[in-house]
Formats: structure tokens, sequence, C-alpha cells
């Protein structure tokens, strides 16, 4: 497609978040020949959400976060609006409507819209001009985190609502970097229940009463008491937690007013078909966590990745299509690490545990007809490249390999991963594609390794400069 008496595409993309920041990534990598225009809500450049918590527990300086500088955009010659909310879409006009009035024309669009948090129903929550209590904080965007970075120091303690990845990441940043006394309020029977099992949630439970932090499972906040400067959250179970801080962490849903406006087929998410076009006008895409494929939503950085570099490739022209994304999705916090594949929770097969509470360890696999279809470890990360490159072939293991995976040899050598093995799940990268590059910052530029999760970097950090050693294959 060409714009207007053969003058080149132009494509816009709304929203500037990490499916966008690859998505253009993509397209310059594949010399796409339109015009490229990026819209951001936020007046900052695209940062890594994945990484907030660890601002927040002061491992990273916020501006270690950012994905892509402008003068990245403007070299390569792509227009970049921070601070430029949509309003409207007209698909009959052909044009984006912005809230301060300006239009933005189109041939192709571009919907990378992300999700919206979702505030949970306790009452006292919003004030009544709309905003969020004083003592409450969404942690979502980098505003969010720097707000609740500037209330921190006055604060003793405080309540985290949602016992899920996010939950578990911000209680345990707060615990470590302010020494709050933290509070943990999850509505299922044990953290990360959509995850994990309850045993691994019990690990868990652990690690985090460690520090001091307790949880209340199978317990929802309904209301929010006001007692002077501090305030109180009070438990459908009974007990009213007194606070000087609220953190929402629980929630969120595809953000889909934009395309539902502009008469686009939305169900939870904007629905796109292996091509990730719109079934209603072959001009529109959507990728990352607003989109809906084959009846699916994610909500994770590398399906969002793997989705916005099949779309760049193929609006550079290659015949590729989507037949859906894996689901990988990891926890990074300092001495708090999980790691998921599948659905191990509701996955049909049969089941191997290890567990060692007392070490803070939790590993399951769940195997049918030999094949690893799901896993979840907690704890130690050390065998989960190799149990995903057998969860991604689709290895047939024999009977005692489930178990030799999760109890490793405690006398035998460190395993040497194959070059073909996923160390960086978020981007895809392999070991080899790691051992090539010179140095950390040569794989975080040529790769994208080490800036989804941050989960692999020491991993990369030990491989990279490593391309000339004789690489012993572990897996066949």
């Amino acid at each position: 497609m060409s714009g207007p008496a053969g003058a080149r595409e132009r494509l816009v993309v709304v929203g500037n978040g990490m499916a966008a920041t690859r998505l253009v990534e993509g397209l310059v990598a594949g010399g796409y020949a339109g015009e490229v225009t990026v819209l951001g809500d936020e007046p900052v450049p695209a940062y890594n959400r994945i990484l907030l918590s660890a601002v927040l527990e002061g491992t990273h300086a916020a501006d270690a976060l950012t994905l892509r500088s402008p003068q990245w955009y403007a070299e390569h010659g792509i227009t970049l609006r921070t601070g430029s909310r949509v309003l409207a879409v007209d698909r009959d006009h052909g044009d984006v409507m912005l809230v301060d009035g300006t239009l933005v024309p189109f041939d192709r669009l571009v919907l990378a819209t992300g999700a919206i948090p979702t505030l949970p129903p306790i009452r006292g929550l919003v004030r009544a001009d709309g905003s969020l209590h004083p003592r409450v904080h969404a942690f979502r965007s980098l505003a969010d985190c720097d707000g609740l970075l500037e209330a921190v120091p006055a604060a003793r303690r405080a309540v985290v609502v949602g016992g899920g990845l996010l939950g578990l990441q911000v209680a345990r940043a707060l615990s470590v970097r302010a020494g709050l006394d933290v509070e943990v309020v999850e509505g299922g029977e044990h953290l990360l229940h959509r995850q994990v099992p309850a045993a691994a949630g019990a690990v868990l439970r652990r690690s985090l009463a460690a520090l001091g932090t307790s949880v209340y499972t199978g317990a929802r906040a309904v209301r929010l008491h006001h007692h002077g400067p501090a305030v109180g959250v009070r438990l459908d179970t009974g007990p009213v937690l007194d606070t000087d801080l609220v953190v929402l962490t629980a929630g969120g849903r595809p953000s889909t007013a934009l395309a539902r406006a502009a008469g686009l087929e939305v169900r939870r998410g904007v629905v796109v078909d292996d091509l990730l076009t719109s079934p209603t006008d072959p001009r529109v895409h959507a990728i990352g966590d607003c989109a809906e494929h084959r009846g699916v939503t994610t909500g994770f950085v590398p399906p969002a990745w793997e989705q916005a570099q099949l779309l760049a490739a193929r609006l550079c022209g290659a015949d590729v299509a989507h037949e859906g994304s894996r689901s990988v999705a990891r926890l990074r916090a300092t001495d708090l690490d999980v790691a998921v594949l599948g659905d191990p929770v509701h996955e049909p097969g049969e089941v191997v545990e290890v567990a060692n509470p007392l070490a803070g360890r939790h590993a399951r696999l769940v195997v049918r007809d030999g094949v690893v279809v799901a896993a979840s470890l907690v704890g130690d990360l050390s065998r989960v490249g190799l149990i995903t490159q057998h969860y991604d072939r689709g290895t047939v293991l024999g009977p005692t390999e489930p178990g030799d995976l999760l109890l490793p040899d405690p006398v035998a050598a460190p395993p040497v991963l194959p070059d073909d093995a996923e160390v960086c799940a978020c981007a895809g990268v392999t070991a080899g594609a790691v051992r090539a590059c010179a140095s950390l910052a040569e794989a975080r530029e040529t790769t994208r390794a080490t800036t989804g999760c941050g989960g692999c970097a020491s991993v990369c950090a030990s491989l990279v400069g490593r391309a000339g050693e004789r690489q012993r294959a572990v897996v066949p």
C-alpha cells in the first residue's frame, strides 16, 4: 500500500510502549520504505515497564529503563511524538485526532495501546472528584513509580493489593529498599495462584515472611477507612490493616476504547487474525496487550515482542503468519526468582515435583507423552534454559529425564548451554547469539537480550565473548 498519488505509505503507531518499540526496531532492521509516526501518551520516551519495580527497589536508575532515545528515532527518520494522546481514530478519513485537535493522517495504522489498570472495588478508594485517595498509589507507569518513591520516606507501613507477579515485586522492593512493614492482600488461595501450584505459593510466602512481610490470602480489600494521617484497609474476612500507603497491583484489561469507538471488532481485546490485521479493516493492525488473537489476550512481554517482530517482517514484505504465542513469564526481584512455562496449574499430564521449602525452592514439570507441556520454577532457575529448550522443541524425554532436570548431579560440572538454547525468553535470544557479542552492552544493543524482565542478565554476562570456545551440547 502506498500513500496518495504514489507517495510513501504513512504508517501511524498509536502507543509508545515495549511492543511499539520492538515493532519500530523491526521496521528499521527490515528496511521498511514508508513514513513512520509514533504517538505516545506519556511525556517520556518508551521505557521498560517490567523493570519499574527495580527502580523502586533501587537496583536500576530510572533513565536506565529507556528503550530507545529520541535521537535514535530521529537518526532513522521516524517521527516520535511523546505527550500526544489520541482522542479518536477516523477510518473514513484515514486520520487520528489528538486531544489538542491535531490530525495525523495514515494509510496504515497499528494499535499498540497496551493495557490499563482496573481499580478493585474498594469503597473510599476514589474521591468525589474521581482522583485516587492521596494515600493510594497505582503502579503501572514511570510517573506512578516516581509518585510512590516520593511517598515512601514518610511511610512506615504499606499494604499491597494483589499477590501476582507485580504485587510480589513491589512488596519485595518496599521491604528491601525502604524497610517498610509490608502486608500483601491476595484474593486467591495462594500467591501467584494463576501461575504456580499451592506448594510453590507457600514457598513464596515463606520467602516474604523472612523479610517481615505478612500475606493475607483468600481475602479481598473492601473498604478504605480514614484514621487521621493514616488509613486502614478492611478485608472481607474481618481484619483492618492500618497503613500509610496502599499500592494497587491487581488487575488490568486491554486498552480498547479507541478501537471500539472506531467501529473495529473488539471482544476482550482488539480482534486480529493470523496476519495481526483487524477483520474489520485491512489497514489496521493490533499488537501486544491490547490485541486478541484466536480468542487469547496475553499481558506478557515475550508474546508482545513476538507479535511486533512478526508484523514488522510482514510490513517489510515477508510472507509470515502468527500461529499463537507461547506463554513464558518471569518474576524479577532480588533473591526472588520465578519462571513459568505454559499453565502448570491446569495443564493435564503427569506431574514431577521437587520442593525444598527451607531453601526457598520448588519446581514442577507437567509431562504428557514424555513431553514437557508446562513448568514452574521458584527459587532456583539454574536449569530454566534447558527446560525451556525441551518445552519449545517438544523433546520426548526418557522416564528418568524429567526428574534429572529437577535434580541435577551436585558433583557434575555445570551444564553448558548449546548455541541454540534460548537464554532470553523475552527477546527470544539464543546462547549462541550472546556468545557472538564482545560485551554485555553489545548483546543488549544487537540482540535486545536483558532488556525485557532482566532475569537473564547474569547468564548473558557469563556467555558474552565466548563464541570461540568448544561447547558441549546438552540437548540432542
